[in-house]
């Protein structure tokens, strides 16, 4: 009895530790590495846990506007030219080198040898040609940024005569009319190469279903919850990247975001307000980045929509929203009032322009004026989610509804899902709505043309907002290749929207993201995307 007893002992003893171990096991593969209570190290932690306020809306970057795709694209695909680890000055990509004729009308790039997508295809000049054959033969349902092109193939405006491979890695661009930006466009998150392959493969479920030659591969997306990535082991830079695996994580409150850092649940962290940034400072674990500021947020007034159709009342809401009480109450210093449509860090930027002051006398007048004397009921749509130029939405919204009460503009706010919400301003169906803009290649016609071009209506102008004058100006900008001339042309635009008031301009910001303090070379880009090939733990 007792030799049976001892081996029932044995055994029990066996099977514990087993568990544990296959405990430590589980902890170990979701954290990518922990340290033990004794301070000794289990192995390199080597996964990042990224906290973030909303979901992707598709991981096919080129079908979607919004930030939080091209966060994690970001890091699936790579672009023929790519921007520099924190500004957006151009460098190789997937192409090695370029040539440009004196006429501005044939690009010629010399593309990276022996690269594979995912699926283990080979990147080549034939995969270029396809990706922008796909884009320019859509329409601004299916790819609304490739109107950054000038439209599409059947648009008088395409910029693009002809995409072409000379050779396997070889492959040439025809323009129609030069286009100062396009070495700048070509290096979007937009317009990252696919697999051919996988396109056709997967059709219509390529948005879910993501292959590039990046550094990392997906793996996995929960709707609303996470998006798994793992390492690319085939990856071109050698030794890159540093992680194993990359979770993004949605967490919708900057707050609860804030105490799963602090609790090590998460190891980064966007949308971190403005008034939460001493609580992190005071906690020897956590670290604070400033992402660096090309941004701006607005208010968006439907031009299309009563009662916003007429100019004087558009100016009047400019008038009658307090930006400083907002900068204030919600930025804690880090922001400007904005004035025009894009950062004074924009080269083409109009100091000259006079802002609208704070007055509400004015916007009584101007509203009187225009046939509205007892004011109007308007819905006021404020954002679901944190954004880098909004941290705090729902609370700004309070603020200006409080504003507007006083000219007797009764603003209803409301709000729903992320996507629905894009979804819904790029149709035009709100009146009033609140929105941003993060920069994405550093060039003034990434804002002005882009968010406020009638040949964006459908993609990026949210307000619908066309004139005729303004996108002649701005057609000229882009084809004017000296860029003093160029300057002079947007200052022109930006008189010229600021006199229409499509938007009340906001705030310029400098975002705020927080770490843990073993999180090392998070190199935070101006455009709100960046790869994280070489982060990496302490």
């Amino acid at each position: 009895m007792k030799k049976r007893s001892f081996k029932l002992l044995l055994i029990s003893l066996l099977a514990i530790s087993m568990f544990l171990v296959g405990c430590s096991g589980k902890t170990n593969e979701a954290t990518g590495g922990k340290k033990d209570p004794a301070g000794g190290s289990e192995s390199k932690k080597d996964t990042l846990v990224y906290g973030r306020g909303g979901d992707s809306t598709s991981l096919d970057p080129i079908t979607t506007t919004e930030g939080e795709a091209f966060k994690v694209t970001e890091n699936i695909y790579e672009t023929l030219i790519q921007y520099g680890d924190q500004d957006t000055t151009i460098n190789p990509g997937l192409a090695e080198s370029w040539e440009v004729t004196p006429d501005g009308l044939t690009y010629t790039f010399k593309l990276r040898q022996g690269v594979k997508f995912h699926d283990g295809t080979d990147f080549n000049a034939d995969a270029v040609v396809f990706n922008f054959d796909r884009w320019m033969n859509g329409d601004s349902d299916k790819f609304p940024y490739y109107t950054m092109f000038g439209g599409y193939k059947k648009d008088e405006g395409h910029v693009i005569k002809e995409v072409k491979a000379i050779d396997a890695n070889t492959v040439q661009f025809v323009l129609k009319r030069p286009q100062a930006p396009f070495l700048k466009n070509l290096a979007m998150s937009p317009f990252g190469i696919a697999s051919p392959t996988a396109v056709e493969k997967y059709g219509d479920k390529f948005r879910q279903n993501p292959v590039g030659t990046g550094p990392f591969k997906f793996v996995e997306w929960k709707e609303n919850d996470t998006i798994t990535l793992e390492k690319n082991p085939d990856y071109w830079q050698k030794g890159l990247p540093k992680l194993n695996k990359v979770i993004f994580r949605v967490i919708p409150e900057n707050t609860a975001r804030l105490n799963a850092l602090a609790n090590g649940e998460i190891d980064v962290m966007d949308g971190l307000n403005n008034s939460d940034e001493a609580t992190v400072k005071a906690n020897a674990n956590l670290q604070v980045i400033e992402r660096p500021s090309m941004n701006v947020g607005y208010i968006g007034l439907t031009t299309t929509r009563k009662p916003f159709d007429n100019k004087l009342v558009r100016q009047a809401i400019n008038y009658a929203v307090d930006k400083k009480s907002i900068i204030d109450a919600f930025y804690g210093g880090k922001a400007l009032a904005a004035v025009n449509p894009m950062p004074p860090s924009i080269e083409g930027y109009n100091k000259a322009v006079e802002p609208y002051p704070y007055d509400l006398e004015k916007a009584k007048a101007l509203l009187k004026e225009a046939g509205y004397e007892k004011g109007f009921t308007i819905d006021l749509w404020a954002m679901p989610v944190a954004r880098p130029y909004m941290p705090e939405a729902q609370k700004v919204a309070e603020v200006i509804q409080e504003s507007l009460s006083k000219i007797n503009v009764k603003a209803k706010i409301q709000s729903v899902d992320w996507a629905t919400y894009l979804d819904k301003a790029a149709k035009g169906e709100f009146d009033m709505f609140m929105l941003g803009w993060t920069g994405d290649n550093g060039d003034a016609d990434n804002f002005l043309y882009t968010l406020l071009d009638k040949d964006s209506i459908g993609s990026n102008n949210y307000s619908q907002y066309s004139n005729d004058k303004l996108h002649d100006v701005l057609i000229k900008a882009q084809t004017e290749v000296d860029q003093a001339k160029r300057n002079a042309l947007y200052e022109e635009a930006q008189v010229i929207i600021h006199d229409d008031a499509p938007w009340v301009p906001l705030v310029h910001s400098t975002p705020l993201l927080a770490a843990g303090k073993d999180v090392a070379n998070y190199l935070p880009h101006p455009t709100g995307s960046e790869a994280l090939t070489k982060v990496e733990f302490k």
